[in-house]
């Protein structure tokens, strides 16, 4: 179970906003990091999506003390596909307003709505339709059938 997770942005208030208005949740400074915010779905499991300045990383603390903050390169390596109840020409007219590349791919087994915060950082959008495809598709066996040749031809 994914309760939250953190994203860089070029605009982490913006993004929170825009992220809270597809889960049609809710946007907040996040004051634990400087110039951040979260978008918080407002479900029974928690979820909500951290918001830092780009090159903004997380790093142990020294000597046991909490994470510190530490400037690095972005964009990130990695990304996240989070589920909507909004409709797939809902999601791609939120992305087309932004200005942000918002293009669905079909990914094999299920499809995505590949939004890209910022231009900077790719969530897959899930709506509910790609949703049911995704879980699915979303066994180990499916997931070792689909994987298998590759791993098989490497």
């Amino acid at each position: 179970m994914l309760h939250h997770a953190s994203f860089p942005s070029r605009d982490p208030e913006h993004a929170a906003r825009v992220m809270a208005e597809l889960w049609n949740g809710r946007a907040l400074p996040f004051p634990i990091f400087p110039n951040s915010h979260i978008a918080i779905k407002g479900d029974d499991k928690g979820t909500a999506i951290e918001f830092y300045p780009a090159g903004q990383v997380l790093v142990p603390g020294e000597q046991g003390a909490q994470v510190e903050i530490r400037h690095a390169a972005a964009p990130s390596e990695s990304h996240l596909a989070i589920g909507v109840d909004m409709s797939e020409a809902e999601v791609i007219a939120i992305g087309n307003r932004e200005g942000w590349r918002t293009e669905t791919h079909d990914r094999g087994p299920f499809h995505v709505i590949e939004l890209w915060i910022d231009n900077l950082y790719m969530l897959e959008i899930l709506t509910p339709e790609f949703q049911a495809e995704y879980l699915g598709f979303a066994t180990i066996e499916n997931f070792e059938k689909f994987f298998r040749p590759a791993a098989d031809a490497a």
